[in-house]
């Protein structure tokens, strides 16, 4: 068992575009996809948390979604208004979008077959959540087990953002390379609610290997009107089979705790965990209990698949 392997960033054809992906740990360990969220690169599945997963036995796969990072950049989409927030919410006026979320969890599926994944944990936090949902409801065959994060079901009774939450959500895209660093970590520091000294220490570096991999607002529009136009999962993840875990934070102001416990609500036999003074982020704090509890989920999913 070589926890430690590691194969840096490659290019994945799949699904009709282009994915960078990059993995951790043993070939023959059992695969765990990472989804990540709405503008959020592979990178902020962090190495370490991605090592320390590898660690318990599981070949950490992290990707790049469509529009962002090192992956295919998409075109169309203008920036989204609130004006057709509004339309959505009182009117029930669709929000037009080149992609929906089906499209990205089919990303994931070409991603699995480039490399010649049958089945694999699915592992989503946020906007990654939705598509692993999404991939669970549509292709049940792939999955082993599903851990969502941090998400919802897309359920329009699910309370709103916080105001500050929202707030970094529309702003609008840093003119300089200083202001998206200010920006990074003023962001974060609303999304993870409280103080966190080991990340904010990290803020700068992170931002730094996110500017360098790349920045795509439009591809992030883009990826915020997937999620408005996918529409509510509720009824559908009721024929979900997978064995799910749902993991959300009792502070988070983005995606609030309200749709964590809807998620697993609306999955027979979900498990829900909630995890004291966390936000809407996986700081560090938090890792041994957010990796411990994936670790206990997905082994537990195989044991049983095994019978």
């Amino acid at each position: 068992m070589n926890a430690a392997f590691h194969q840096p960033e490659r290019i994945a054809r799949a699904n009709g575009i282009e994915l960078c992906y990059e993995i951790f740990g043993d070939a023959d360990a059992e695969p765990m996809l990472m989804i990540m969220g709405l503008g959020a690169q592979m990178i902020h599945w962090d190495d370490d948390f991605c090592r320390q997963l590898a660690a318990r036995g599981f070949r950490v796969i992290r990707f790049d979604n469509r529009d962002i990072g090192k992956s295919s950049k998409l075109t169309g989409g203008k920036r989204l208004t609130p004006l057709e927030l509004l339309k959505l919410r009182f009117l029930k006026i669709p929000i037009a979008a080149p992609y929906k979320l089906s499209d990205m969890a089919k990303d994931v599926i070409g991603l699995m077959d480039a490399l010649g994944i049958k089945s694999a944990h699915i592992v989503g936090a946020s906007m990654g959540g939705m598509i692993a949902q999404e991939i669970a409801i549509s292709f049940p065959q792939r999955v082993r087990s599903l851990t969502s994060i941090m998400s919802t079901t897309g359920n329009p009774k699910v309370p709103s953002p916080s105001r500050e939450a929202t707030a970094v959500l529309m702003a609008p895209p840093p003119a300089t390379k200083e202001e998206y660093f200010a920006r990074f970590a003023q962001t974060w520091k609303v999304l993870r609610v409280g103080s966190f000294p080991e990340d904010e220490a990290l803020d700068r570096a992170r931002a730094e290997r996110t500017f360098e991999r790349g920045l795509n607002p439009a591809g992030v529009g883009r990826q915020l009107r997937a999620i408005l136009a996918s529409g509510s999962r509720k009824q559908r993840l009721a024929a979900v089979k997978a064995p799910t875990l749902v993991i959300h934070g009792t502070v988070d102001p983005l995606v609030r705790p309200e749709g964590g416990k809807d998620t697993a609500a609306s999955i027979p036999g979900a498990k829900l965990l909630m995890i004291e003074g966390m936000g809407h982020a996986l700081p560090i704090p938090m890792w041994p209990q957010v990796i411990d509890a994936i670790d206990k989920h997905a082994h537990a999913a195989s044991a049983k698949a095994m019978h």
